[in-house]
């Protein structure tokens, strides 16, 4: 997986341009489903960034399906990016319920009421 360094410039946080490149290598099919992703550090070394800032972005990842982590086989790739795509979109439908003072609950009934 090759992967340009992280711009810090940029007003998006480092740990959200690990999560994006590393959705972009999905996307692009420098990883496929199934393929276990490099080390943290190694990913981290090859990005020029702390291997916590990589931990934080494969933790977002994980959230939205994509990756999964399990001990002693490393981080493999379980979804597609069409389906970070729905979990992103999801987390802020979640987010703009939530400053519009409605519960998770309350969204999804309304959700489920749509017909």
């Amino acid at each position: 997986m090759q992967m340009p360094k992280v711009n810090r410039n940029e007003s998006t946080s480092l740990h959200e341009q690990v999560a994006a490149e590393i959705r972009r290598a999905i996307a692009d099919g420098e990883a496929a489903q199934g393929e276990r992703l490099p080390p943290a550090i190694d990913l981290a070394a090859i990005l020029g960034v702390n291997k916590n800032t990589v931990i934080r972005a494969l933790h977002i990842l994980r959230d939205e399906g994509v990756l999964d982590f399990t001990r002693g086989r490393g981080t493999r790739v379980v979804g597609t990016p069409e389906r970070s795509v729905l979990f992103m979109k999801m987390n802020e439908l979640l987010a703009l319920a939530r400053e519009q003072g409605y519960r998770r609950d309350e969204l999804v009934s309304m959700i489920l009421s749509v017909r």
